[in-house]
């Protein structure tokens, strides 16, 4: 038998990035919190509820139009903990780093996560540094965790998404993938398109201190939001319809994925984030998110209409329907 061995698509956050876990993660690690596969793990401390999260970031280029790989380490960190409900509060952070790399683009990295960490309302704990001889990494790659408290009223997951639920996104979709990609190449558009990374726990915060109806949070990163509505459709057995013409995107991003021929449905995203809320308070979650920073541009896009074995169906501009599928390989390589 051939041995197999790992392809860049396992790290896309598609098909093929869930096969990899449940081949190989699950059947060794799972446990009652791990198998519930969402952004954080949620667990009881002490008559706590906590969140806890770690992610590692190997974006390439590491300097990017709208941030750098120490903003989008803070940034992503603090999101996956806001998507479970929580108030995000401390990180540790992990550097390794390439021989030979500068001092200065160390220092420029370190201030990009200080201020990020301020914006969030989070502090940097605990670290680590690791150096590792020439060719042996790419620059720099940075591993960050991050915990944080939930207030038990709220139950927020993947698996919590009920028919009748209005589907929202948090504003225009694709930036972070079409930046990263257009600074990798050297590709020029008429207007600079720049990544969306930034932290959502204000937003998040807000809705949850209304006590609204929210069943679901999830950012669209790797996959983009064809990924993670394909998530939420298979952990809670439901079928999602969105409407095309609802989901905002940027001309910008549209031509360029059109020079490229992508779907923007499947492109990285770290600004943005979906919501499933219950159909009586879907109009002021959306009205809450538009009123904060980072959610001017927000839209219900969609609606859970029945319980299935996990689909997401697009109702295109043109008034047909298709399926929208898991991303089965990989578009982006080195996106976060």
């Amino acid at each position: 038998m051939k041995n197999e061995t790992i392809i860049l698509g396992h790290g896309s956050g598609g098909k093929l990035s869930h096969d990899l876990i449940d081949k190989y993660f699950l059947p060794h690690l799972k446990n009652s919190i791990l198998e519930n596969l969402d952004d954080s793990a949620v667990f009881d401390l002490n008559d706590s509820l906590l969140a806890f999260t770690t992610d590692s970031y190997v974006v390439e280029p590491i300097f990017f139009p709208g941030g750098d790989i120490g903003k989008l380490a803070v940034c992503g960190t603090v999101n996956d903990l806001c998507m479970s409900g929580a108030e995000p509060l401390y990180l540790s952070c992990g550097f390794i780093i390439e021989e030979g790399f500068s001092f200065d683009d160390l220092e420029k990295i370190v201030i990009s996560i200080k201020q990020s960490a301020d914006e969030s309302n989070v502090k940097v704990i605990a670290g680590d540094t690791k150096v590792v001889a020439k060719r042996s990494a790419d620059k720099l790659f940075i591993n960050t965790s991050g915990i944080g408290f939930l207030r038990k009223d709220y139950k927020i997951s993947g698996s919590s998404a009920v028919v009748g639920d209005k589907v929202i996104l948090s504003g225009y979709i694709g930036d972070h993938g079409i930046a990263v990609m257009s600074e990798r190449h050297g590709l020029s558009f008429e207007t600079k398109i720049k990544s969306d990374c930034a932290p959502l726990n204000n937003i998040v915060r807000n809705i949850l201190n209304e006590g609204l109806g929210v069943h679901v949070l999830r950012d669209p990163t790797r996959g983009g939001l064809a990924a993670v509505l394909n998530e939420i459709a298979r952990q809670s057995c439901v079928t999602v319809y969105i409407n095309e013409d609802k989901i905002p995107v940027r001309e910008e991003v549209m031509g360029a994925c059109e020079i490229m021929g992508l779907d923007p449905l499947y492109i990285a995203n770290e600004g943005k984030f979906v919501a499933f809320a219950a159909p009586e308070d879907a109009d002021k979650t959306l009205e809450i998110i538009r009123s904060c920073k980072y959610g001017e541009s927000a839209q219900i896009i969609g609606e859970v209409k029945e319980k299935s074995k996990g689909k997401v169906i697009l109702k295109t501009s043109i008034g047909g329907e298709r399926i929208v599928d898991m991303p089965s390989g990989l578009l982006l390589p080195r996106i976060c």
